[in-house]
């Protein structure tokens, strides 16, 4: 669960923060894995101690570089399609989830499936499917080409429409103006998303929101986060990967709230000294896919530059869990 109470948004500045000369890095909490990343790191290693490798994953099982050449260095392939997979192995769905085409192409290659789409996004699907049900157009708010969106579409194609931001809104079209709902991949920009929504209300007055807030709990408390400290910032280090829809809207995140500079590295050697020269006060954050290692190479690296000490910036706390996919679960007695 997340608490919906601010714990400790205060900012202070010590007596030595208060000398023109100190340095100092704001560290946001939370950051790193969300319950749904934790989840699908945990069903390849898992997988992998029950069944050895090697371990198929179609596509990335989250997107951060470390973690994916983690585990490819353990034995796990990852390929683009379930075609690439040799019938009957072994193959792991990533949490950004598939399309139903993609289940029946594995099972007509006699695949055996773990299937660690996040249950998050799992909501949105069953949201799509109950809707189209009920002849919706449903407009899809996300990134074109990103996997979480192309899942989401596949479970109803013929009722989703992709609306790629705001600038989008005035190529939609509906069948009927009284029966659209709109539905979210879980990663984006609340901000963005609710200026898209705004938008659309503009062209169809009677848009129904979806049932639950479709961004997932952890992409908004970090970007809550990130608002919260980035005015005193000079800097913002994001941790994170190039292809994390959620470490790239950190970035913009903290541009938006007043943050001097922002930049989105995954290791602390991708850190270009130059950001540092003038500059008091670093806010460091990691994307929902990170794992804290890397976020303590940034730390370890800013302190040699001469900033140790670091403050907490906390704004919810999360203690959400989600149980591994059944069939990794122990057998019951």
């Amino acid at each position: 669960m997340t608490s919906a109470i601010p714990l400790n948004v205060g900012i202070t500045r010590s007596a030595s923060a208060a000398d023109a000369g100190a340095k100092r890095v704001l560290l946001a909490e939370p950051r790193g894995y969300c319950a749904g990343v934790d989840r699908a790191v945990e069903t390849v290693e898992k997988a992998l101690e029950q069944h050895g490798a090697p371990i198929y994953v179609r596509k990335e099982i989250v997107h951060n570089r470390h973690v994916v050449e983690t585990l490819r260095e353990r034995g796990v392939i990852f390929v683009d399609e379930t075609d690439e997979v040799p019938e009957g192995a072994l193959v792991v769905f990533s949490a950004h989830g598939v399309a139903p085409t993609v289940h029946e192409t594995a099972a007509e290659r006699n695949l055996r499936t773990i299937d660690a789409t996040c249950p998050l996004v799992t909501k949105v699907h069953q949201e799509a499917k109950r809707f189209a049900r009920d002849d919706y157009d449903i407009l899809l708010i996300g990134h074109e080409g990103h996997e979480e969106v192309e899942g989401t579409a596949g479970e109803a194609p013929q009722h989703v429409q992709l609306v790629d931001g705001p600038d989008s809104v005035d190529r939609v079209t509906v069948r009927d103006p009284a029966k659209v709902i709109w539905l979210s991949q879980t990663t984006l920009s609340v901000d963005e998303t609710m200026e898209t929504v705004e938008r659309l209300r503009q062209r169809f007055p009677t848009l129904q929101d979806p049932p639950s807030d479709d961004i997932c709990y952890a992409t908004s408390n970090r970007q809550t986060a990130v608002k919260a400290m980035a005015p005193e910032c000079d800097l913002v280090i994001v941790v994170g990967s190039r292809n994390s829809s959620n470490s790239v809207r950190l970035v913009e995140v903290a541009l938006g709230a007043g943050a001097r500079a922002a930049y989105l590295v995954d290791y602390a050697r991708e850190i270009d000294p130059a950001w540092l020269d003038g500059v008091r006060t670093v806010g460091v954050t990691s994307g929902a896919s990170v794992p804290e290692i890397l976020v303590t190479g940034v730390l370890d690296l800013l302190a040699e530059h001469g900033f140790g000490e670091v403050q907490p910036v906390t704004t919810a706390n999360e203690t959400l869990v989600f149980a591994l996919p059944r069939e990794l679960r122990p057998a019951r007695r």
